[in-house]
């Protein structure tokens, strides 16, 4: 009697799509944490004039925007005995988000002699802050402001700059994988985009995560890719340190890239300034009664000196230098810079789109909702890895270290963030006006509540920290208006009667986020993950001869994995 063979079929490779899975899996969790950080401080940082205001309630509210011309005169004649001897002064013109001019100085260079160890390090520059109506300093409380949500998304402040950039780029390239990666796993990414399955576990939270995914994929991919462009000469030195040795080529690349044009050597013969006003509405008459951005004036009182007036950021796609030169002692006019090479526009045009600066109201609303749901779509992947792998868990009370580590992490980068957020505002208004290093402290409030953050997630039952840490959230974002009324007379019923929409809209938004914090809070707490079913063992034949032996239940584990993730 002869045997007839067994027909098994041979295993099945793993395909593109299972590959292209675990990419997108690992390149979205390895730095996911971070990456939640910077969309969100990103997301904030489309509003940071406002919240810069916002977080400086010295400076009074006005309705109409002051003459930059006359502002630019007013500022440079302080300046004359503010900063005698500087080097160089940047003015930064008030504008309709900023009513404010900023200015900062290089420090005269130190005599020679030699500095006691016992002193403080000298500053290489100051700053201030002047009133456009009165030309006077205002005397502000010490503050980043939204800059510090801005420096944070792409640098870490305040990590060491050239550190948290190349952390930032980083993470970005990881993103674009991630984004790429997504695109590849999901063949019905699309059909997707349109379902949603309501209070399904795992599914739901897949579901959510492709919609928010698909809703902003041409904005997540153009922002991952021209963020990378912002510091391409950073990440990628190699080409332009081949093709340029010479100082003039050294010249000819900063004249495309930097918007400072650089200072000439100073004579030593002394000449007073030209009026400003008159190069301000030279430039003026060129480009917009209101498209005039800084001055910046390099040697002054000298017979050297040099005015550079450039153009502003808000009317064009693009943040190529555009400027007119100046002689600073006749007020003669000797160069013009309105066009880049095509390269350098390529690069100035990427990063606008960047900054989004360009934007009107309504087309900043709109970066910043589609931000905010790129803040969602990394939020919700880092939940997915921890619900999917929860259910595989053999106690899910007790999961291994790995699991226990991402869960935590997950709890403290998402709930924690808007906490510590949160708390950066609060110290705003409770750090005394004149408190030294009050800047810096703010600062370190920021990341000591972030920090308390994740130690209560280690130290609470994971659910439980979820709750806990969004009510949290949701109560401190919904009384900070309130502290706001009680610590200045620029309330939310002051603001909407003054029509200061600045303040009104900054009170609004924190209810409105305190409210999607509550709101996440009672669904976590409601949530409650369905037990596994017991499937009871069913008795097995013996295989007969020249049939393929049924399958183990390691094998069947196996099998249903892959299939799960093909799917």
């Amino acid at each position: 009697m002869t045997s007839v063979p067994s027909t098994q079929s041979k295993p099945q490779g793993r395909g593109i799509r299972q590959t292209m899975s675990d990419l997108h899996t690992w390149a979205g969790l390895l730095v996911g944490w971070l990456l939640y950080a910077m969309f969100l401080t990103g997301t904030v940082s489309y509003f940071k004039d406002e919240l810069s205001q916002w977080m400086r309630p010295e400076v009074p509210h006005r309705q109409a925007l002051s003459d930059p011309a006359v502002v630019a005169q007013a500022v440079t004649g302080q300046l004359t005995t503010l900063a005698a001897g500087s080097p160089q002064w940047t003015l930064y013109l008030p504008t309709e988000r900023n009513p404010i001019a900023n200015v900062f100085w290089r420090n005269a260079p130190p005599a020679t002699a030699p500095r006691s160890h016992a002193s403080p390090p000298r500053r290489n520059f100051e700053e201030a802050i002047f009133d456009p109506a009165t030309g006077q300093i205002l005397k502000t409380r010490d503050t980043l402001g939204g800059d510090f949500f801005y420096r944070f998304h792409f640098q870490f402040h305040p990590l060491p700059v050239l550190w948290g950039r190349w952390l930032a780029g980083f993470c970005a390239m990881f993103m674009l994988v991630a984004i790429v990666s997504g695109v590849i796993t999901h063949k019905k990414i699309f059909v997707d985009f349109f379902t949603f399955r309501w209070g399904k576990g795992q599914r739901s939270w897949l579901d959510a995560h492709n919609a928010l995914s698909v809703f902003g994929l041409p904005f997540h991919l153009m922002i991952t890719y021209t963020g990378l462009v912002t510091l391409m000469a950073m990440y990628m030195p190699w080409g332009a340190q081949t093709a340029i040795k010479t100082p003039a080529d050294h010249a000819q690349l900063s004249a495309q890239l930097n918007v400072f044009p650089p200072p000439g050597e100073a004579t030593g013969v002394k000449a007073p300034l030209a009026p400003i006003d008159a190069m301000v509405r030279e430039a003026q008459a060129r480009w917009g009664a209101h498209d005039v951005g800084r001055v910046t004036v390099t040697n002054a009182g000298d017979a050297a000196a040099r005015v550079a007036v450039t153009r502003g950021e808000t009317r064009r796609v693009s943040m190529s230098p555009q400027y007119l030169l100046f002689d600073g002692a006749t007020g003669k006019r000797i160069d013009v810079r309105e066009n880049v090479g095509p390269a350098a526009e390529t690069r100035g045009v990427m990063y606008a789109l960047h900054l989004g600066r360009f934007s009107d109201l309504h087309l900043r609303w709109l970066y910043f909702l589609v931000s905010l749901g790129g803040t969602a779509m990394v939020g919700t992947g880092l939940v997915m890895w921890t619900v999917k792998r929860r259910s595989k868990l053999p106690d899910p009370a007790r999961p291994h270290c790995g699991f226990y580590v991402v869960e935590r992490l997950n709890i403290a980068a998402i709930a924690g963030l808007s906490i510590a957020m949160t708390a950066f505002l609060w110290g705003n208004r409770l750090i005394p006006a004149d408190a030294v290093k009050r800047s810096a402290t703010e600062v370190d409030l920021f990341y000591w509540m972030w920090a308390a953050t994740l130690l209560y997630a280690l130290v609470r039952p994971a659910k439980r920290a979820w709750i806990e840490l969004l009510w949290i959230a949701a109560a401190v974002l919904a009384l900070l208006p309130v502290l706001n009324a009680l610590t200045t007379s620029r309330g939310l019923w002051h603001s909407v009667t003054t029509g200061d929409w600045v303040y009104a809209g900054v009170d609004l938004m924190l209810w409105a986020f305190a409210a999607l914090h509550a709101w996440l809070a009672v669904r976590t707490a409601r949530h409650k993950p369905k037990a596994k079913a017991m499937k009871t063992a069913k008795p097995t034949k013996a295989p007969q001869t020249g049939t393929t032996p049924p399958e183990t239940p390691a094998g069947a584990a196996i099998n249903a994995s892959l299939s799960e993730d093909r799917a």
